[in-house]
């Protein structure tokens, strides 16, 4: 008899088999990278040290565009060439010089006044030299000096009078003390109308060429003129023609007649 015994497996009692495994359930959802950022970004969970830090950075960004803006601003400057720059830096300095050259006047004025062993008669000299003065700027008297001529010829009629007018202001920014146009005396009130090639000033007609009689430094003026961008290359761009002629003799005649105020009166005793 063969004690070997085979193994055999052991099955449940009523001959069933072993049921299989259950299947696992399903994993639940992954939540994805982008779902969990947003979910750390919003709604924001700030400290107050984070708000302190957000507002100094945004004074920093402010400041700096603020900077970058003016920095662009002197884009022109930079692009200018070293000769233009020295003269404008020449400009810059005869103004300067002009306003130091009045300061000394009128201190020199007030010391005679207070110096003068006759100050009735000092005062009414001074008095009289003020109102011949005032009556150059007011164009109510005749002028006499050194200056420019500055002529423009418009064959085209293009020149507006606004191009009129920067000439104008160009020149009285470099120091023009009496200014006469077509004969037409300049004032502080003059006006440009019309349309180009159909110019009034203070709603007189004028027609090319243009005449401007200017006195003045002409050291002075004529550069203000010539300077990069402004009034001759502007007129040239118009196909206009620009001839400026330096003199150490103008008369400015034209005369504006002398207007008595409404209302105002002296208070002055």
């Amino acid at each position: 008899m063969n004690n070997d015994e085979n193994p055999r497996s052991e099955q449940p009692e009523g001959g069933a088999s072993a049921a299989p495994d259950a299947p696992a359930p399903p994993p639940a959802a992954e939540v994805s990278g982008r779902q969990r950022l947003l979910a750390g970004l919003w709604p924001p969970r700030l400290s107050r040290a984070q708000l302190i830090v957000a507002v100094l950075l945004f004074g920093l960004g402010l400041g700096l565009a603020i900077q970058v803006r003016s920095t662009s601003d002197d884009s022109a400057l930079r692009g200018a060439r070293q000769e233009d720059l020295v003269r404008i830096l020449d400009e810059v300095d005869d103004r300067t010089q002009r306003l130091e050259d009045e300061k000394q006047r009128l201190d020199d004025q007030r010391t005679e006044l207070e110096n003068s062993s006759d100050q009735a008669e000092e005062a009414r000299k001074q008095t009289l030299e003020k109102e011949r003065q005032l009556g150059i700027l007011a164009g109510t008297v005749a002028a006499q000096g050194p200056g420019i001529t500055l002529t423009i010829t418009d064959p085209s009629g293009a020149v507006a009078p606004d191009m009129l007018l920067d000439a104008i202001q160009e020149l009285r920014a470099a120091g023009a003390e009496a200014i006469q146009v077509n004969g037409v005396r300049v004032v502080a009130n003059t006006y440009f109308s019309g349309d180009a090639g159909d110019v009034e000033v203070d709603g007189k007609k004028i027609e090319a060429p243009y005449e401007f009689t200017v006195i003045g430094k002409p050291q002075d003026l004529e550069p203000a003129l010539n300077i990069p961008g402004g009034v001759v290359q502007t007129l040239e761009k118009e196909q206009a023609t620009v001839l400026v002629e330096r003199s150490d003799d103008i008369v400015v005649d034209a005369l504006r007649p002398a207007q008595r105020p409404d209302y105002a009166r002296s208070s002055s005793p």
